[in-house]
């Protein structure tokens, strides 16, 4: 299931993602098969620090939120203007073997820029989508993941028309010596953020061999609710979470 969430909260959003990484856990130890999920959506802004960042990479976080998550990586941002991808798979389902996983979600960006005639690549021992020139490359599209039991959480940062002044903010993913850019910035003209998504959706469905029924909106919320067995999810993934030390701790 591709689920269409539009702009929603942070914290909500990452304790959903691990209601559902309950549910097929315990369908998998039950020998069942539900399918699996992909959230694509929009944040407000905040930053996420993954198990290995360092909190000297937060330079100046001003108002923006900031989140300790469990994903690995560093410091990233997240905002309007960026598509979120988040992969709740069953691993065992495909294949178990993170490092192919992160290399296979880096071809399902590599060939949605292609859509837009950008050339993107990989940079040895960085994880990510780069465009430019090797050397001077800049990251258009950044990647975390999370693993429990073979079922995956978190996934994919893609630029398509973020405010990129919030980068300057941290030193994303620890990275000193590289730019960020985006789709639009790349291109020079505008897109359209629902245009990219079904073209992520399109190229996660060729490279993983999958095929994704696509829910918007009102309809994504309901198959989620009925997922999660959680009432008012759209209600609680757009307001801000009453206790955030539940999460905002390092793990």
């Amino acid at each position: 299931m591709a689920c269409h969430l539009g702009r929603v909260a942070y914290r909500p959003t990452w304790a959903l993602q691990e209601a559902i990484k309950r549910r097929l856990i315990q369908a998998k130890k039950r020998h069942m098969h539900l399918p699996h999920v992909l959230l694509l959506l929009e944040h407000p802004p905040v930053f996420t620090m993954g198990k290995s960042g360092d909190d000297r990479h937060l330079v100046a976080p001003g108002d923006a939120e900031v989140v300790h998550i469990d994903r690995g990586g560093d410091v990233t941002y997240h905002g309007p203007g960026q598509l979120v991808v988040y992969f709740l798979l069953d691993l065992d389902r495909f294949y178990r073997d993170l490092h192919r996983f992160m290399r296979d979600l880096e071809e399902v960006v590599l060939q949605t820029l292609q859509k837009y005639g950008i050339e993107g690549f990989r940079v040895q021992g960085r994880t990510g989508v780069w465009v430019g020139t090797e050397g001077l490359e800049r990251k258009i599209c950044a990647f975390g993941i999370h693993a429990s039991r073979w079922v995956t959480t978190h996934g994919l940062a893609l630029n398509v028309n973020p405010d990129l002044n919030y980068f300057n903010r941290i030193t994303p993913c620890g990275i000193t010596d590289r730019g960020v850019t985006s789709i639009v910035q790349e291109l020079n003209r505008s897109c359209s953020m629902a245009e990219v998504s079904n073209f992520v959706v399109y190229h996660f469905d060729k490279v993983f061999g999958a095929e994704s029924r696509v829910l918007h909106n009102c309809e994504a919320f309901a198959y989620l609710e009925g997922l999660t067995d959680q009432k008012q999810l759209q209600a609680s993934l757009t307001m801000p979470q009453k206790d955030p030390g539940q999460f905002s701790r390092k793990n």
